[in-house]
Order: structure tokens, then C-alpha cells, then sequence
């Protein structure tokens, strides 16, 4: 029979991880990091000025208009991992979670590695990216310097371009003062709310008076931050994904999203608390109840993604609207069509086929395995969403088909994933060290710790 942790087993000051056991691994992270981004701004801010990439572009336009997307890919990747953080930490406070009090630091410094990346979404700012990402800023910008008298929807009315009479009625949303407005509310406004129901949790460690008054600050504000949540998720995929063709659109594509975003941040969770337990730490807290549940969880946002995504696909397919069918197209096209059904078994099939039984839940060591393929499979959902873009984007053609893989491309995907995922890394390691592995002074965590379901 288990031992029933009680108090005298909960250290007085919690536990901390050692900066000095992954300073080796903190560095490397940082070093990597820290040199890819400043080495990745500077390539993207000097590519080749700010010319049309329709137009006979040379090879390096080309270059840096196929780094421009291999940066977004990488950069959303780490962004879903840390949307989804905040997503558990939200949800937990707003359901009065016990169970999971014990796992719950490590969803608020998941979290809180979200306001941070928006170093590495600087690129994005650059008129010299934008040009190759989102063509609708290229025609918005265009259409107003030729006509400087006329609003923009009337100024893209006189355009020649079809697709510019299309976006004259997006205006209203598509615009580039709006799109800045918007970039910097995501990062400050769901930055400040995950800050803030964190800051609740660690002050709650070093109350000189232990109560429930931090706790239930952290659930009040945990109501508002959810909302901010569920908006800065779906419109920063809107703004950074979808938009990379505007005329096509999908009301379920936000959904979609955070449906990866929440799998694969729970991934992450269970590969954090096992490495940690084989660190030496958390064995009293955590123990194979946690990710029994927390493989349900997963579990069930494997059949929620595989759901949506279904969803979307047959819409588009039986509705057979011109500017919807195109994304699917042209991801049928040059053996895409093999990724989108690896997405299918892969992604959905074989983890929902190993997560139907329950004692693989409970072995550390198979999760360890299984949640790193969830997360390479989420690296492929993300490519499937963005790369396919990038031949029609940056302009190659050949004949009178745009090529949708560049040649020598996917050395900038691995270079531009590495970097990022290397800047997380470093972000997320820090966050925990900086405060107790768990918060020891909730009232709660005795209940967690002896956790049975």
C-alpha cells in the first residue's frame, strides 16, 4: 500500500529545482537561442529590401522570402506550447482543480514563457517579411500610395487584381495599424493575465499568514483571463496563419488550433514532471495517478483535434466553395497530400490507439517516448499549415504552376526550429528555477499528493 503523505512529508520552503543541474543545459539553450534570433533578424531585416515578390525575383529574394516562413513555422510552434500553459492554468483555477495542485507551477511557468516570445515575433514587424507572409499587407499598401485620396476599400476597388476587390471588404479588420494594434495586445494583455494569476500562486508560498486569500484571487482573475485567452489564441492564428492567404477563411480554424495547443502543452507537462521525478524531485507530490490523468487528458484532446479537424475538412468539402477549397488543394499537391494523411494515422490514430489503454498512463518511461511524438507530430501539423504557402507566396514558378517546395528550404525549417525551440528552452527552465517546483502552501496539495482515481 502507498504511503499517506502528510504534512511532515511537504518541506517548509517547497522544493526548488538547482540552477546549478541544468546551468550546462541552460546555457547551451541560451547560446543557441540568443545567437539564432539575433542571427535570423538580421538576415530577414537585410533580405533584399522591399520588392514585390510576384515579380522575377532572384535567388536570394527567394532565399530570404523562404527563411520569412520557415521563422513563422517555428516561432507558432513554440507559441502553441506556451498558449497552452496558460490554457491549463486558467482552467484549473476556474474549476477549483485538487487534482491537479500539485502539477500546476509547472502549468503557470509553461504559461508564463508566452509573453517572452515576442522577441522572437519581432521579424515579423519587418515590411521585409511581411511582404512574403502576408501579400494583403502588399496590396493594402500598394492600393493607398496609388490612390492617397480614397479610403482603402475604395482604393483596392480600383485595383485589377480580383483578389484585391476581395480584401476591399476586409478592410475593416485587414489593415496594417490595426494588425500592430493587435499584435501588441496578445503578448501585453494575455502576458499581464498569466503574470498576474502567477504572481497569486508564488505569493501564496510566502504568506506570512497561509489562507485562501491568493487562492481565490487566482480564480477571480482566472475568469477574466480566459476570455483574453480564447481572443489572443484564435486571432493571433487568424493573423499570423490564416492571413497568409487572405481570401480563404474557416470558422473553425481557431478551434483547431487550440485544440493542438492544448495536447501538446499537456505533452509537455508530462515529459517536464517525469524528467524532474528523475532529477529526484517532486516523488512525494506527484505520483503515476497524476499522469494517469494527465494521459486522459491528453487522450481526449486527441480525439478533439481529430474531431475538428474532420470538421473542417468536410465543410470545406461538401459546401465546395472556390475560396475555401483552395487550402486543401494545395496541400494535395507535389505528395502534400502524404503528409495531410500522416496528420491522419499519426497524429490522431496510433496515439488514440496506445492511449485507450490505461496502464500505459502510468509507465514514465513509455510516456516519455509517446509524448515526444505527439510533439514532432504537432511540428508537422504546424509545417502542414504554413509551409504549403510559401512557393505561391515568395513566387517561384515553374511553367504556370507555383512550386510548392524550395529547393534547400528545409535546412532554414530545421535552423529556424532549432532556434526556437532552444529560446523556449531557455525561457522555460528558467521560470523553473525561479520559484518552488510546486506550491507547498495550498491547501490543497496534501489532497493531490494522495491523489487516487
Amino acid at each position: 500500500m502507498a504511503h499517506q503523505v502528510t504534512s511532515k512529508d511537504i518541506p517548509n520552503n517547497g522544493e526548488h529545482l538547482e540552477k546549478s543541474k541544468i546551468a550546462k543545459l541552460q546555457l547551451i539553450t541560451g547560446v543557441i537561442g540568443g545567437i539564432g534570433l539575433i542571427a535570423s533578424i538580421i538576415y530577414l531585416f537585410v533580405g533584399g529590401g522591399v520588392e514585390d515578390p510576384k515579380t522575377e525575383a532572384h535567388e536570394s529574394s527567394v532565399a530570404h522570402g523562404s527563411y520569412a516562413f520557415s521563422w513563422l513555422f517555428a516561432v507558432f510552434f513554440v507559441l502553441t506550447l506556451a498558449l497552452g500553459g496558460c490554457f491549463w492554468t486558467f482552467l484549473h483555477n476556474l474549476s477549483n482543480s485538487g487534482w491537479g495542485t500539485s502539477v500546476r507551477r509547472m502549468m503557470e511557468n509553461l504559461g508564463f514563457v508566452f509573453p517572452f516570445l515576442i522577441v522572437f515575433c519581432i521579424p515579423f514587424l519587418f515590411p521585409q517579411v511581411q511582404q512574403y507572409l502576408w501579400e494583403w499587407m502588399t496590396s493594402y499598401n500598394a492600393a493607398t500610395a496609388a490612390h492617397p485620396d480614397m479610403d482603402a476599400s475604395k482604393a483596392l476597388m480600383h485595383s485589377a487584381n480580383a483578389h484585391d476587390h476581395l480584401l476591399a471588404a476586409k478592410t475593416f479588420y485587414l489593415n496594417p495599424g490595426f494588425w500592430i494594434l493587435r499584435f501588441f495586445f496578445y503578448f501585453i494583455g494575455l502576458g499581464f493575465f498569466i503574470f498576474l494569476v502567477r504572481k497569486f500562486s508564488i505569493a501564496q508560498d510566502t504568506d506570512k499568514k497561509p489562507g485562501t486569500k491568493n487562492l481565490f484571487a487566482a480564480r477571480k482573475h482566472s475568469s477574466w483571463s480566459m476570455i483574453i485567452f480564447a481572443v489572443t489564441l484564435t486571432f493571433l492564428a487568424l493573423d499570423l496563419v490564416m492571413a497568409l492567404d487572405y481570401s480563404w477563411f474557416s470558422t473553425m480554424f481557431g478551434v483547431y488550433v487550440f485544440a493542438g495547443s492544448a495536447l501538446n502543452s499537456m505533452a509537455v507537462l508530462i515529459l517536464t514532471g517525469i524528467l524532474l521525478q528523475k532529477a529526484g524531485y517532486l516523488n512525494k507530490v506527484v505520483t503515476q495517478e497524476h499522469y494517469h490523468i494527465m494521459g486522459k487528458l491528453c487522450f481526449a484532446f486527441t480525439v478533439f483535434w481529430a474531431y475538428v479537424s474532420f470538421s473542417q475538412y468536410f465543410l470545406i468539402w461538401y459546401a465546395n466553395i472556390t475560396e475555401e477549397t483552395r487550402y486543401f488543394l494545395l496541400r494535395n499537391t507535389e505528395n502534400w497530400n502524404l503528409v495531410s494523411l500522416s496528420l491522419v494515422f499519426m497524429h490522431f490514430a496510433l496515439p488514440f490507439l496506445v492511449l485507450l489503454r490505461s496502464d500505459v498512463k502510468k509507465k514514465p518511461n513509455f510516456m516519455i517516448g509517446l509524448c515526444c511524438f505527439i510533439l514532432f507530430m504537432h511540428a508537422v501539423d504546424v509545417y502542414h499549415m504554413v509551409i504549403p504557402e510559401r512557393g505561391p507566396s515568395v513566387g517561384l514558378v515553374v511553367g504556370h504552376h507555383p512550386k510548392l517546395w524550395i529547393d534547400g528550404s528545409f535546412l532554414g525549417d530545421v535552423i529556424a526550429l532549432v532556434t526556437a525551440i532552444s529560446g523556449f528552452l531557455f525561457l522555460y527552465l528558467r521560470n523553473l528555477t525561479s520559484v518552488a517546483l510546486y506550491p507547498h502552501r495550498d491547501p490543497r496539495i496534501l489532497e493531490s499528493a494522495n491523489l487516487h482515481n
